[in-house]
């Protein structure tokens, strides 16, 4: 990478949009997470997918920071659901940038 290189807005979301997508059991998260349409409590995925709770916890958190999902709590629970724009956004951002 170069010294003092200036990124542009856009550069800077696909790398953040990529950094959360960067394993595998984000990408399965956001995979099922789509399908359904729906929001889900972080329990209940915990319960269908093949990671531990901590580890689902943590990779939540990622996605949820890059803005790919967003998170409602309801004590003592928390919804996660896909979020709409953002989604949306990297769709396009990835597709753009494949076609290039």
């Amino acid at each position: 990478m170069a010294k003092d290189a200036e990124y542009t807005a856009r550069q800077l979301e696909i790398a953040q949009f990529a950094k959360a997508m960067s394993h595998p059991a984000r990408v399965m998260i956001l995979e099922k997470l789509a399908k359904i349409n729906a929001c889900c409590y972080s329990g209940d995925l915990a319960e269908e997918l093949p990671i531990g709770r901590s580890a689902l916890s943590m990779h939540l958190k990622e996605l949820k920071h890059a803005g790919l999902i967003s998170g409602t709590t309801e004590l003592p629970f928390i919804k996660y659901c896909i979020h709409r724009e953002n989604w949306e956004k990297a769709k396009n951002i990835f597709g753009h940038l494949f076609q290039s």
